[in-house]
């Protein structure tokens, strides 16, 4: 799908009221004063009336306000934010994580490297919205879906979204969905269970065709016990959030993912959320990627017969980092088991378990400091586990949503103990690059190999140059067609092969 940037095919897109391009742009309407979706309902302004903007945040900077119809805010992210790796896509993943309203503007400038007048020049210039403005409309949207799903009082909505004082919230709110919260309060959905403090049921939109089976296929196996669990067609799992710890489930209902939220703090909400888009990948564009993979002969078969797959990314970049190092040279079965001796021996226990949920995994600085015991694994890997945990634990090395990506990946193959697998399954996992192809891959190579295409990585990497920008699905489309095989088990890492051979994990 290519998305229109031209003024006449945007405008065609929303005269025809595509769905496709919801969150992708939107559009003010200068004689209405509301900006909306491009597929709302309502009667299509003329031109002349019809201003542009590539964020709610632009639009709302230049005086609009959300449209009540189609709710600009209910659609998923530009996948944009996913792919570029530029300033400003960093700067969008984290402003969606909450660190504006944690450490304001010069924290969100001193991550991304930059002074904050130049990064408001850059975010001016590329997005159309300053920093301020971006984080205001993130405050507007937690604020709304905080008012829809809770009886929490007005003033701690205020301040749990991140508003400075309830003056600045009531004006915000009235700017930006021209109504009072109160207002706002009344007209959400009636009937629903009562509320029970810091629990909250919210829908997270995601473009179709959306193949929840297939993250459900992955993640299940992979799943650490007592962090992890996959019950009754829904993923659960345990969070460790900026405020304290939280407890996630999320299933599909086939319009959108029902995601239960059980929070140590309300502040927490946006945080929450913009992780679990990133672990289920709900921002990507399944049309713009199953259209590039779909033109492959080989490739094209699998994408039919699933499509829509997603191409999961990780709560925690750290967390992820070290699970890849548990998986080098091992079964998926024998990673999970060491996360799961890890976890118990290092993470910290929930002050109530919910279901199979006990812990939250370690944090680095617990598994820098752990005993051999909970690392059963080769010496040589064990010491790649503690200098990496070392090196996440004093901050020598981010794996945020908001880090540049490949300086990131470049002080993580400094440590010792990463090559090419790990790196690039971080990259594919933690730092959700959508155009990374595992081609070392053993697993990878078995399934090329079974579908003939090339199983040797040059040939493999020079026959994937055609499924850019969206190698990383295709490696998620090799690895899934393993399964009818029987293969689908296998971790495939080869970081590193050890001098004198030792024994492995079984």
């Amino acid at each position: 799908m290519t998305v229109p940037q031209d003024f006449e095919h945007r405008y065609r897109a929303v005269a025809s009221r595509d769905s496709r391009f919801d969150g992708y742009f939107f559009l003010g309407v200068t004689s209405t004063g509301i900006y909306c979706r491009p597929s709302c309902p309502a009667r299509t302004p003329r031109r002349e009336h019809v201003r542009f903007y590539l964020t709610a945040a632009a639009a709302q900077a230049g005086g609009f306000r959300a449209c009540k119809r189609c709710i600009p805010g209910a659609v998923p992210g530009s996948p944009e934010w996913d792919v570029r790796g530029d300033v400003a896509g960093r700067a969008m993943r984290l402003v969606a994580d909450g660190v504006v309203e944690r450490e304001g503007v010069p924290g969100l400038a001193g991550r991304l490297g930059y002074g904050e007048r130049q990064l408001r020049r850059i975010l001016l210039a590329d997005l159309g919205a300053a920093p301020l403005a971006l984080a205001r409309a993130q405050r507007a949207h937690v604020a709304r879906l905080l008012l829809e799903t809770t009886d929490l009082a007005i003033t701690e909505i205020a301040f749990a979204a991140g508003f400075a004082s309830l003056r600045q919230f009531n004006a915000t709110i009235r700017d930006v969905f021209d109504a009072s919260p109160t207002l706002l309060r009344e007209r959400r959905r009636r009937g629903r269970e009562s509320h029970v403090p810091n629990r909250m049921e919210i829908r997270l939109a995601r473009r179709a065709p959306f193949d929840f089976g297939t993250l459900l296929a992955f993640l299940g196996p992979r799943a650490i016990p007592g962090v992890e669990e996959v019950v009754g067609g829904a993923y659960r799992r345990t969070l460790r959030l900026p405020h304290g710890p939280a407890i996630v489930e999320v299933a599909d209902d086939g319009t959108a993912v029902r995601c239960r939220l059980e929070l140590s703090d309300p502040r927490d909400l946006g945080p929450a959320v913009a992780r679990v888009r990133r672990l289920l990948d709900l921002d990507a564009d399944p049309v713009a990627v199953d259209d590039v993979l779909g033109r492959d002969p080989v490739l094209g078969r699998l994408v039919r017969t699933t499509p829509g797959r997603r191409a999961p990314g990780a709560i925690d970049g750290a967390e992820l980092a070290i699970r890849a190092v548990l998986g080098q040279q091992v079964s998926v079965a024998a990673a999970r088991t060491v996360a799961g001796r890890l976890t118990l021996a290092e993470g910290t226990a929930l002050g109530t378990p919910s279901g199979g949920l006990t812990h939250l995994f370690p944090e680095p600085s617990r598994i820098a400091g752990a005993l051999d015991a909970s690392l059963p694994m080769p010496a040589s890997r064990r010491r790649t586990v503690r200098a990496l945990a070392a090196a996440l634990a004093d901050g020598t090395l981010l794996l945020d949503a908001g880090v540049d990506r490949e300086a990131a990946l470049g002080l993580l193959r400094r440590l010792p103990g990463i090559g090419a697998w790990t790196a690039g399954y971080v990259a594919l996992r933690a730092l959700g690059d959508p155009d990374v192809l595992l081609a070392d891959d053993l697993g990878v190579r078995r399934a090329a190999a079974s579908l003939g295409l090339p199983d040797d990585p040059a040939a493999l990497r020079a026959r994937g140059e055609r499924w850019g920008p969206w190698r990383s699905y295709a490696t998620h489309h090799l690895w899934a067609s393993l399964a009818s095989s029987g293969a689908a088990g296998t971790n495939a890492g080869t970081d590193p092969v050890p001098a004198v051979p030792e024994e492995l994990v079984s």
